[in-house]
């Protein structure tokens, strides 16, 4: 259809348009010469006032050599393009070749600066054989031009002459000569202007009432004046009537002369003379329309090799080019310009839906041939992007051609009620839009193919009215036939109808077609707009009954109703592309997820559960009308793909829990992974060796996105402990970093959603050893060290690197954050319990780290000068590996860890030891330089606990007043008392807090309903409990709890005895409910990874009390609470499902920091997204300030309050206690993820001015709205798969 259009207007489109498609000079004919002589007339009338003020001719030539200098619309002119491109054209390839050898050349030193290469250039241009030649056509071209030019002025003036003696006869001025100095130039001798009064004769010889001789000669001579003269002269507006009753002369040469001055015009005017033209060819056409000598009926067809149709279709061709040109230039000119042009349009295109008009229906419309000639309605498109214009469009149809979507509407229902009736009788619907152009002769259209092009025409335009606000506005409409109104959702409703109805292809044989005018690729476009308009599709896209209507075939094949579709896989494609769209927003989840009235699965089920249980179908190949079927595993991963738009986030993944998805997908990828291990090796034969290669691609396709499927359950603390449940950890793991390889080799690296994958995986011990095994951490180590000690290999040096300013340097930031993210305390945990440094006599330059003891070996413990000696950037790297350090030990398990085994204070304070002057009086004085500073930083960091308000962490820079480090640096412990901050005493709240709870607890586990765990009796052993018998990590937990509660003024000198007695006798009490599991992971063996801050926080509040404090907890154990408070409660515990023991994932983790990520997205949206920006989880900082008890976060009385609000008012308030931290950081949250620091920022702040008492309010109003699921979800932590 669309060669048919190129065709027939073929002709006319080289007339319009300004020599576009010929730029050849060995192809110049006579109609270029007329072309070129146009051009140069236009730019010698441009250019007259300065060329008729020269005194010489050698002046105005001066002049015309400096007009780029000195005329800023020199760019403009028709001519000066047309010599630009022509010459880019010409000698284009030669600079492009040179400048490769150029740059070749550079590489190797032999060319050398931006002036040289320039000086380059240009000498091999101006001597290639290419530029001789275009000189040479040039001078040639322009020599023939000029002659012509002359010659056309003697015809000129001999014509002027009679002219000017029949004007005399008649009184009439003629023709004048502007008086310029030197009248013998041949700029000035070409060139004569029209008066008005002259003007004022062609009026009115143009008269229809005159002569055809008289006409044409003043048509001729009209032609030959420049057009602004003419638009902008007082006779315009008669000349401008004759024209447009000329148009509808008989005599086809006639009218094509007027036809040639509007495109003229149209060219070379500005827009508020063109739009003269413009009406005037509008009025026109309304008026032939209206005409009674118009007879074009629709059933009849339409030959467009007719000359009457041919000349009517470049006309309305005509039209149409400026329609799509205008908008380019119309906001420079006033307001009502535009809206003449646009009401001019409307009421042309309204014709044949006024009442006023007698004319048949089946009468061909304007719109008709605006479609024919604009079938995707561009004109629309460009005339409503623009707000400026968009605003008059849209008043003008609501206020005066409404009927113009009436009839928009009415096109698209009359299509889709055909598809219905063929589409329900099971025949087939001639599909016009992929009909072949197999005879190029052919130039008629029928019927049924003027009224598709009218729909595809109509289609657009609503597609695009329904993108912006004020055309929503325009709905509902009435239409004749029908007595409801029409709304938006009834015309998205019938958008989607179209996708299933109207005659669809595979998508596999659509490529052959470059356009596709199909309804189902259309409808697919608009709603693919619509989706991406998030404010537009929150209005009207979504609704149940827009979604209803999507999901109708879905819902047919789950209900087993019959089903009448073309294409059916192709119909599923494009629903699921669409749903997976919607599914993408905040409101469309919302929307699949609640339906548009958060109605509940009970009274009907909402969209999300429909697609699951289709999607659960379709991979346990239940639906029997596509079994068999080539595009199988396209419309599975299409609907996975939506299913997994919903399960990424953590509201989505509640809902579909239940239905057990992930289990399904797991068994489809065992399938598949078996089934791909049993492809026969190739033999000799090459056809069946081709089609085993085509079936092990389909199905090492359909099992990476099987794997890609389970691994997006990770982006969430719960989907991820589903992800454990299925048993495809490691090969999930595998499949993400072979991606991330191939993304980065590729730029195609987004790392936004697989940074927050891995930081969740790091959560969890499990996890965190297949990130290790895959050779993730190996890839991020060896990444770092390049960038850290070697640079990257691919940059070529050309002056000396400059020292980086900041303490990390900008190239190895994003590696930081990673190792951040990953180095959680279960992650180092797994990762290096038990594992000596390597502390190497001698390492080799060549020697690069391939695991994190490595990083910890060669940039934090540098205890020997093999290890400093083998870094090229010392400074730099240490301080990086101290940054590091500071980090990992502001999570107090890792720091215990990190000490016991590697002694880093002991490292760090030798360091400083080591770091002072040589004097031979006295000690020597600490050397203050970016190391010793920063070590003085984690040295005060590690060694001394307390809240934002008890201790007091020294800065890394110096004093802005004096210029020097005001802090004391130090070589041995103690810690100087200085960083010790002096707090009130509130002896009597501590002794009240310690009865309530105490007295509370006890009451609770006397009541059976009250009571969740079964606990059996314990009777405490071991009285005289000496810290030796304690674990390391155990003994130094306690030297740092004992040293807290001295300085709270809590404990006395003998606490140390007490405190080990109570860890001592909760680990035996706790065995008597473990189970016994064999793992490989470290975190399984007998003891809990970590230290309990948790039985030490109760023994301060209860003053050191030991007998009270494990009593408390034998009693806190029974309750529910004590899962989420006390982490080492259910280490192995026999309350918990054998598999989530085995995985080694916490409920704090799976449910507790799983529901904060669920608030938090609906309660503080703006920080939801900081942390999705940057990568991190917020699950990951809750995992670790609960594990501690905010411990180094919050001052010691703010840790009571924490305790005492969750053992009071619920476990639930661990939750909201999150989000109200997440609150009160909020302004700090954005400003760091801003400064690409958010992770850092969280793990070292403490949380300065937070107050619970502050927030209490806000954590009843959580309470209130979410209480019923959070605890319901708590309870179940000892069901299977929770």
């Amino acid at each position: 259809m669309k060669c048919k259009i190129a065709i027939f207007v073929s002709d006319y489109i080289s007339q319009v348009k300004t020599f576009q498609g010929k730029l050849e000079m060995s192809h110049f004919t006579s109609e270029d010469e007329a072309l070129l002589q146009s051009m140069l007339r236009q730019l010698l009338q441009s250019v007259k006032e300065k060329i008729t003020g020269a005194p010489s001719v050698e002046c105005a030539e001066e002049i015309l050599l400096h007009l780029e200098e000195t005329d800023e619309n020199f760019h403009n002119y028709e001519f000066v393009k047309y010599l630009r491109q022509y010459i880019k054209n010409t000698v284009g390839p030669v600079i492009e070749e040179e400048t490769e050898k150029c740059t070749s050349a550079q590489n190797q030193g032999e060319i050398s600066g931006y002036d040289t290469l320039v000086q380059h250039l240009t000498k091999k241009t101006r001597e290639s054989k290419e530029y001789r030649e275009m000189m040479h056509a040039l001078k040639t071209v322009m020599m023939v031009v000029v002659e012509s030019l002359i010659n056309k002025f003697e015809e000129d003036r001999m014509h002027d002459k009679e002219l000017a003696s029949k004007a005399k006869k008649e009184r009439q001025g003629g023709y004048y000569t502007d008086n310029c100095s030197d009248s013998d130039s041949s700029f000035n001798q070409s060139y004569a202007f029209m008066s008005q009064e002259q003007l004022q004769l062609l009026a009115e010889r143009l008269d229809p009432s005159q002569p055809k001789e008289v006409r044409q000669e003043a048509l001729q001579t009209l032609c030959l004046a420049p057009a602004s003269d003419i638009l902008s002269s007082e006779s315009w507006p008669s000349l401008r009537k004759h024209l447009t009753i000329s148009l509808a002369d008989p005599d086809a040469t006639y009218s094509e002369k007027i036809l040639r001055f509007y495109a003229k015009t149209f060219s070379s005017s500005p827009f508020n003379m063109t739009k003269e033209v413009y009406t005037s060819l509008a009025r026109h056409l309304e008026l032939y329309f209206l005409s009674g000598e118009y007879s074009l009926h629709i059933s009849s067809g339409l030959d467009v090799s007719n000359s009457d149709v041919n000349r009517l279709l470049k006309k309305v061709r005509l039209l149409n080019e400026y329609q799509k040109e205008a908008p380019s230039s119309w906001i420079r000119h006033p307001e009502k310009y535009m809206e003449e042009v646009v009401e001019s349009t409307l009421s042309l295109l309204s014709l044949k839906h006024k009442t006023s008009h007698p004319a048949s229906p089946d009468l061909l419309s304007p719109m008709h041939f605006m479609a024919l000639l604009d079938i995707k309605a561009v004109w629309f498109k460009k005339w409503t992007h623009a707000y400026y214009s968009r605003r008059v469009v849209f008043r003008l149809l609501e206020k005066k051609y409404k009927s113009l979507i009436n009839a928009a509407v009415q096109q698209c229902l009359d299509y889709f009620e055909f598809c219905k009736a063929a589409v329900n009788k099971n025949s087939k619907v001639t599909d016009f839009s992929q009909q072949p152009c197999s005879d190029l002769q052919n130039f008629s259209y029928t019927g049924p193919e003027l009224q598709y092009i009218y729909f595809v025409h109509s289609l657009c335009l609503l597609g695009r009215l329904l993108i912006y606000k004020q055309g929503q506005d325009l709905f509902p409409i009435q239409l004749k036939n029908k007595n409801d109104s029409v709304s938006i959702t009834d015309v998205l409703v019938l958008f989607a109808q179209l996708i299933y109805y109207s005659p669809s292809y595979p998508k596999t044989a659509l490529a052959e077609h470059t356009d596709n005018y199909s309804p189902e690729s259309l409808v697919m476009e608009i709603l693919q707009v619509l989706c991406d308009q998030t404010g537009s599709a929150a209005e009207c896209l979504y609704t149940d009954t827009v979604i209803d209507a999507l999901l109708h075939p879905v819902q047919s094949l789950l209900n087993g109703t019959e089903v009448y579709i073309n294409c059916l896989e192709t119909t599923l494609l494009d629903v699921a592309d669409i749903l997976a769209r919607i599914a993408a927003s905040e409101d469309g989840l919302s929307l699949l997820l609640y339906g548009e009235n958060e109605k509940t699965a009970i009274d009907s089920p909402t969209a999300a559960h429909v697609l699951v249980q289709f999607t659960k179908k379709l991979l346990h190949d239940d639906i029997s009308l596509l079994s068999g079927s080539e595009l199988m595993p396209d419309v599975k991963g299409a609907f996975i793909f939506v299913c997994r738009q919903m399960y990424r986030t953590c509201e989505g993944l509640q809902m579909l829990i239940p239905y057990g998805l992930h289990e399904s997908i797991a068994e489809a990828w065992r399938k598949t992974s078996l089934l791909s291990e049993r492809v026969p090796t190739p033999v000799s034969d090459a056809d069946s060796t081709s089609s085993i290669s085509q079936e092990s691609k389909a199905s090492l396709l359909w099992e990476e996105t099987l794997l890609d499927a389970l691994l997006n359950f990770s982006t969430t603390p719960k989907g991820l402990f589903l992800l454990h449940s299925t048993g495809a950890m490691n090969d999930c793991v595998n499949f993400m970093f072979n991606s991330l390889s191939k993304k980065i080799q590729t730029n195609e690296y987004e790392d936004f959603g697989d940074r927050i994958i891995v930081t969740q995986m790091a959560t969890t011990p499990m996890a965190a050893v297949a990130l290790q095994n895959s050779g993730f951490i190996k890839a991020l180590v060896t990444e770092l060290w390049a960038l850290l000690e070697c640079g990257k290999d691919d940059l070529r040096i050309t002056q000396p690197k400059s020292i980086p300013t900041d303490p990390i340097d900008q190239s190895c930031q994003k590696s930081f954050l990673f190792l951040v993210n990953i180095l959680t305390h279960p992650a180092v945990f797994e990762l290096l319990s038990k594992r000596d440094i390597p502390n190497k006599p001698m390492y080799s330059f060549r020697e690069v780290p391939t695991d994190i003891i490595d990083i910890i070996d060669r940039l934090i413990i540098l205890n020997s000068e093999a290890k400093i000696h083998s870094l090229f950037n010392y400074e730099q790297s240490h301080i990086f590996g101290l940054r590091l350090l500071n980090v990992l030990c502001c999570e107090l398990n890792t720091l215990l860890l990190l000490e016991t085994q590697y002694k880093v204070s002991q490292v760090l304070l030798t360091a400083q030891e080591e770091n002072v002057t040589e004097t031979s009086e006295g000690p020597g004085v600490f050397i203050i330089d970016g190391l010793s500073v920063e070590r003085n930083h984690v040295l005060v960091r590690i060694n001394m606990i307390g809240g934002p308000q008890e201790r007091i962490l020294p800065l890394r820079e110096l004093d802005k007043g004096s210029g020097l480090y005001p802090w004391p640096m130090f070589s041995s412990f103690p810690v100087p008392k200085c960083y010790l901050a002096e707090i009130p005493r509130k002896t009597e709240f501590r002794q009240v807090l310690a009865e309530l709870i105490e007295k509370f607890v006890s009451h609770l586990s006397e009541s059976r309903t009250d009571c969740y765990f079964s606990t059996g009796s314990y009777k405490a052993t071991d009285a005289d409990v000496k810290k030796e018998n304690l674990s390391s990590v155990q003994q130094l937990g306690v030297e740092m709890t004992v040293r807290y509660g001295k300085y709270l003024n809590l404990l006395k000198e003998d606490a140390e005895n007490g405190l080990c007695f109570v860890l001592m006798n909760c680990e035996e009490f706790l065995k008597q409910q473990q189970r016994t599991v064999v793992s490989s992971l470290r975190c399984l063996q007998e003891h809990y990874a970590g230290y309990d801050w948790f039985a030490s926080s109760i023994f301060l509040i209860m003053s050191g009390d030991r007998e009270k404090t494990l009593m408390f907890l034998q009693q806190f154990s029974c309750l529910l609470v004590s899962a989420f408070l006390w982490l080492p409660r259910l280490h192995l515990s026999m309350h918990l499902p054998v598999t989530t023991v085995e995985y080694g994932i916490h409920p704090v983790y799976f449910c507790s920091a799983h529901h904060v990520e669920m608030l938090l997205k609906a309660e503080l949206p703006l920080v939801c997204s900081a942390f999705h920006m940057s990568g991190f989880a917020p699950s990951q900082i809750c995992l670790q300030w609960i594990t501690q008890c905010f411990w180094n976060y919050m001052d010691w009385s703010e840790i009571c309050h924490y305790i005492a609000i969750c053992i009071f008012l619920g476990p639930d308030y661990q939750i909201y206690m999150c989000i109200s931290v997440f609150r009160h950081l909020q302004h700090d949250i954005l400003k760091h993820t801003e400064a690409r620091d958010l992770q850092v920022f969280l793990k070292e702040e403490a949380l300065h001015g937070f107050r619970v008492s502050d927030y209490l309010d806000y954590m009843e109003i959580l309470e209130k709205i979410y209480r019923p699921m959070l605890l319901k979800d708590m309870r179940t932590i000892g069901a299977q798969n929770t």
